[in-house]
């Protein structure tokens, strides 16, 4: 089970996954996105990946990128930095 909730295409992420993710404190998730320190992108799966979602999470160089099915189940977790940015 996943705390992660879908409605319609939006997924709502917990801030402590967030948080978790970026290396960040939770208290700092809220503030980060409203001022847009924290940016998302949302991609739907095609052909082989139907039915999965890529959730990710950018902050200064770096990204946290969650797959998740149609019910918001992880199915896997990344972290990686993104040099240059």
């Amino acid at each position: 089970m996943s705390d992660i909730t879908r409605a319609g295409e939006d997924f709502t992420v917990p801030a402590r996954l967030i948080a978790d993710g970026l290396g960040l404190p939770e208290h700092a998730i809220a503030r980060a996105m409203s001022t847009g320190a924290i940016t998302t992108r949302t991609e739907r799966g095609e052909g082989a990946d139907a039915g999965r979602f890529r959730l990710s999470f950018f902050y200064r160089g770096r990204s946290f990128r969650l797959t998740v099915n149609a019910e918001g189940q992880i199915l896997s977790r990344a972290r990686f930095d993104r040099p240059g940015t």
